[in-house]
């Protein structure tokens, strides 16, 4: 009994009633009615009541037609009415025009009348002049103006530089000018000698001058006597010059 009230409550019809009938029945045929109401193979129509049937059926159409207009789950256009059809056409069309606009979702392109081809294309231009503006893969030059395309290899040429200055991967040297190489490997100087100052990892002695290597050497005692000074483990006497402990 508690099952197929529960049932009932998930349907959110009228059919509580017809059902509550069945409950005092064998399993088999609230077992069926389930079964007719999950749209299994099993269910046997024949053992219905018309209430049940009639109920059933109701449901049925009102799950596809949530479907067609949904667009989740199965939709069958032949349960339709004349009416539904056309609220579900226009349902479709609304979902496909929002797939095109966005590119989330299959687009059909042969769906739109000219006014929403043409909108559709206009947005497909600006997306593409973003993906080119920013360095996305999806960018296709074929769709830029002429102005267009040299703004963006403008931008190119300007993310090219930032990677360079700040030491990424994706630096092409060979894209800079000579005054942009110059000023790179000054930059790329520059953040070496103060990571070897500071005992950075990213250090590479090979592009040390011998000024460069004094001061290295100079800012790492000065570390290393720090260190001693505050009694830390990791203090190195073997310099002669550092200070030794006091001893009290």
């Amino acid at each position: 009994m508690q099952r197929v009230a529960f049932v009932c409550l998930l349907v959110g019809v009228l059919v509580c009633p017809a059902f509550a009938q069945t409950a005092g029945s064998s399993d088999s045929s609230s077992q069926n009615v389930r079964d007719c109401l999950d749209g299994f193979e099993t269910c046997n129509q024949s053992l219905l009541t018309k209430a049940q049937a009639s109920e059933i059926t109701d449901l049925h159409h009102d799950q596809n037609l949530w479907g067609c207009l949904t667009g989740y789950g199965d939709c069958d256009h032949s349960t339709l009415t004349a009416q539904e059809s056309k609220e579900v056409a226009a349902a479709e069309q609304r979902q496909n025009l929002l797939a095109c606009e966005t590119t989330i979702g299959s687009c059909n392109m042969s769906l739109l009348n000219q006014f929403q081809s043409e909108k559709v294309a206009a947005i497909e231009k600006e997306h593409n002049l973003l993906n080119c503006e920013t360095g996305s893969e999806a960018c296709d030059y074929s769709l830029l103006s002429p102005p267009e395309t040299a703004a963006v290899h403008a931008l190119d040429r300007e993310h090219n530089l930032l990677a360079c200055e700040t030491g990424q991967q994706l630096c092409d040297r060979t894209l800079l000018t000579p005054s942009e190489a110059r000023e790179v490997a000054s930059i790329k100087y520059q953040r070496n000698l103060l990571a070897c100052k500071t005992g950075d990892d990213y250090c590479d002695d090979s592009l040390l001058t011998a000024s460069d290597a004094k001061e290295v050497a100079e800012a790492k005692r000065q570390r290393e006597a720090l260190t001693c000074e505050t009694e830390d483990q990791t203090c190195e006497r073997s310099s002669s010059n550092l200070p030794q402990a006091k001893v009290e």
